[in-house]
């Protein structure tokens, strides 16, 4: 496994200036994220160079723009695109609502095809439809390989799905992983803990995601602490070096 690791930069939304970002990602030792709209407007093609330099002068990479939610109207979803033609990023961890299933789907579809992107629909857990698995294989059995999984783990286990073996049964349309960990209290209320100390089984979804070659996005996220999150992503980080 070659790729970076990166992190999510929603864990990082209580630092939104750029200027703010950059040390508080790099205090983890990691220079890599998958940018949300937080920290870039991707609604504006216009923007996509100018915040890029910012990104290549603060040496921080962008291997993934998301979770971006979009609409399966052509027009309306072609600016994000834009966004990341502009910005020479390849890969988009999406949403959508049930109404875009067929024509607005089709779209999406042209869409990534012709600006040559990668999609991974993001399974937002058992409260959201795309956490199903059911209707993942719908969907990706009526798509082209242009639409794959961005599979959370932690929204996985929401679902009452294990992310290990989730991952084995989308191996040909697994495009990238949010590494993510839960606990829950009585009421089944989740809580963000450190990766490896919640309920996944990090050491078998890493051992899993090397056999299966995997060499997409990597992406850590952890969304408590929202005024100094540093502490925990640096163990987070530090518990999936050992593993790779």
């Amino acid at each position: 496994m070659k790729q970076p690791i990166a992190i999510q930069s929603w864990c990082f939304r209580h630092f939104k200036p750029l200027a703010e970002f950059f040390p508080q990602l790099k205090a983890t030792g990691v220079t890599a994220t998958e940018a949300c709209s937080v920290h870039a407007n991707f609604g504006d093609p216009s923007t996509a160079a100018a915040t890029m330099a910012r990104f290549n002068e603060a040496g921080v990479k962008i291997v993934a723009i998301g979770v971006e939610y979009l609409s399966g109207d052509y027009a309306k979803d072609k600016p994000r695109f834009e966004w990341c033609k502009i910005a020479g990023v390849k890969h988009m961890s999406i949403a959508f609502q049930p109404q875009a299933m067929f024509d607005g789907l089709k779209n999406i579809e042209k869409l990534a095809d012709e600006f040559d992107l990668q999609l991974g629909i993001h399974n937002h857990g058992g409260y959201d439809w795309l956490g199903n698995p059911t209707i993942l294989k719908y969907i990706f059995e009526r798509t082209s390989m242009r639409i794959g999984l961005h599979l959370d783990t932690a929204w996985a286990i929401d679902a009452g799905q294990n992310p290990v073996e989730m991952a084995e049964k989308f191996i040909d349309r697994l495009v990238g992983v949010h590494v993510k960990d839960f606990v829950y209290d009585r009421e089944r209320h989740p809580s963000d803990v450190i990766i490896g100390t919640g309920i996944l089984d990090l050491p078998k979804l890493m051992n899993t995601l090397k056999q299966m070659n995997f060499a997409g996005p990597l992406v850590i996220e952890y969304e408590g602490d929202e005024k100094n999150p540093v502490p925990a992503l640096s163990e987070c980080v530090n518990k999936l070096k050992e593993l790779m």
